[in-house]
């Protein structure tokens, strides 16, 4: 496995004191080349436990390993998109995507050609010298994507990157990450609370319950690939929603205490 976590839990303290458990005894593995999705109710943990992960949270128990070395703070083996773009404002978009680069002291000459080739990726090669200011939404995450795809993680982790975007260029995006991850083969742990996008573009499905957040089913995705966007019309698909959706919302009654 590439990815292994075990009994991980992640409590945060409350300013009058005592704590919150965020996410509790959750333990799970992704394999190399693997996406798998992250969904759960609101304020369930999805996030938390991917910045878990990212190693921008210490867990307060349990152990997280990639690649069997344990995961003690961020590394460029772990590559990070936020809903947020997270660009800097002063540099163009071909500086932006060279950042990691530059910051592991790779040669420009070494660094330019694979700029260059994730800017043709994500179809920004056009507008290299633009500054983040003079782009949309969209093309700010395209550049975030190749940013976090130019430093070659071992595992992209993505946290509701699209959740920001409307409707159109949302699925625009959604099929130009599946190309990507087809064509690269990475290994991608993807964080969404949209139901129809975790269909779409999962390998497996980690249903989370109410907070605090534990696993309470993965559900293998066998939809054919390449998925089309029509295929959320498919019967197939339905089923999977409906089950993923059936599974919510006993979470969401639970967690306001109410009759199912």
């Amino acid at each position: 496995m590439l990815l292994e976590a075990a009994k991980l839990r992640l409590e945060f303290g409350r300013a009058k004191g005592g704590t919150v458990v965020a996410v509790d005894d959750i333990s799970f593995t992704v394999k190399e080349n693997e996406f798998t999705v992250i969904v759960g109710p609101s304020g369930c943990g999805k996030s938390s436990l991917l910045y878990l992960i990212a190693g921008l949270h210490e867990p307060t128990a349990g152990t997280i390993q990639l690649s069997g070395e344990p995961v003690h703070g961020p590394s460029p083996d772990r590559g990070m998109v936020f809903q947020s773009f997270t660009l800097f404002p002063w540099l163009t978009v071909r500086e932006n995507v060279a950042f990691g680069l530059k910051q592991k002291s790779m040669p420009e000459a070494q660094a330019k050609p694979i700029v260059d080739r994730y800017l043709r990726d994500v179809g920004l090669a056009d507008f290299a010298d633009a500054y983040p200011k003079q782009l949309s939404g969209g093309m700010k995450q395209r550049v975030a994507l190749a940013r976090a795809m130019a430093n070659d993680p071992k595992i992209l982790l993505m946290d509701e990157p699209f959740g920001s975007l409307d409707s159109q260029t949302r699925h625009v995006m959604q099929e130009l990450l599946l190309n990507i991850w087809d064509q690269q083969k990475k290994t991608v742990l993807f964080v969404t609370h949209d139901i129809d996008e975790a269909i779409l573009l999962g390998d497996r499905v980690i249903v989370m319950t109410a907070r605090p957040g534990r696993i309470k089913r993965e559900i293998p995705i066998t939809l054919p690939r390449p998925r089309h966007p029509d295929i959320v019309l498919a019967p197939e698909f339905l089923g999977i929603k409906r089950q993923i959706l059936d599974l919510l919302h006993e979470e969401v009654l639970r967690s306001l205490a109410l009759p199912g």
